[in-house]
């Protein structure tokens, strides 16, 4: 097991017709725990960088190939993705760096624009044998970025995959980004619906603040990728202010973040095994 595209992920996903867990690196050691996690289920897993967390990085390349080189060593499928990039050329670099799949968010356009710069984004990206992800409906959050309630429209979903010729979409379907409590309830007819209508996987983003049994249902109704950030980041942070409190003295930051990467193990796995159930 390697480094793996995510396109075998995704295909093998939606014929089983279950769910794939797809997390935000946020450094190394996220990285290293979310493969640990996997490891300790057998479970294939799609580790993500977003474009935020480039910026907080100062660029994609040096935790891209932390991120690539932990893949490759993994007992387990990996894949590696790029989040929510709004700029192309950094998703073009994603692709030149062997990105397994590239998200281009162009979300915040119109949607005539949406549909050029995705396309554009999905020409280079298959012209190199990268699967591309876009979003359309965009989903919530991020500081209100657009009107609650806002979903995707299967008849302007159908057309906006034919004519960028994506791979995956991202829907909003009532999930919300940066959510720290799970109380989301999502639509699950409308999710049946996209399904049946698109010939391509779908995203569930924001799924941090959906119950368990929300994305059980979204699963069993069709959706594929399951992208999961803050409730992770919440428990790595947890356990870094818990030791803290505990030890106020230590200066060795490999204690508390060691601590911390291993708090993410066993629930990387528990939510891993909780999207590939069928019961």
């Amino acid at each position: 097991m390697t480094l793996t595209p995510t396109r075998d992920l995704m295909d093998a996903a939606a014929q089983r017709r279950t769910g794939v867990g797809a997390f935000n690196v946020i450094h190394l050691e996220t990285a290293e725990a979310l493969v640990a996690g996997a490891e300790r289920v057998r479970l294939p897993v799609i580790l993500q960088i977003s474009e935020n967390c480039v910026k907080y990085h100062g660029g994609l390349e040096p935790l891209a190939i932390a991120t690539m080189a932990v893949a490759r060593q993994a007992q387990v499928p990996v894949a590696v993705h790029l989040d929510h990039a709004e700029d192309e050329e950094l998703a073009k670099q994603a692709v030149d760096l062997g990105f397994g799949s590239v998200m281009f968010d162009g979300a915040h356009l119109d949607y005539s624009a949406n549909i050029a710069a995705t396309a554009r984004i999905a020409r280079y990206a298959h012209s190199r044998g990268v699967y591309v992800e876009a979003e359309l409906g965009k989903v919530g959050g991020k500081g209100g970025a657009h009107a609650p309630g806002v979903r995707t429209d299967p008849q302007e979903a159908t057309a906006f995959v034919e004519e960028t010729e994506v791979d995956a979409l991202a829907v909003a379907v009532g999930s919300s980004h940066a959510m720290t409590e799970r109380t989301a309830s999502l639509d699950i007819s409308l999710i049946r619906r996209l399904h049946d209508a698109l010939k391509v996987p779908l995203v569930l983003h924001g799924s941090s603040g959906v119950p368990d049994s929300e994305i059980v249902a979204a699963i069993r109704a069709g959706m594929t990728k399951i992208n999961i950030s803050t409730h992770l980041s919440g428990l790595f942070t947890r356990a870094v202010r818990e030791y803290l409190e505990e030890n106020p003295s230590v200066v060795d930051s490999r204690k508390y973040v060691g601590i911390a990467r291993d708090a993410l193990i066993p629930e990387t796995g528990r939510l891993l095994t909780l999207f590939t159930s069928q019961d």
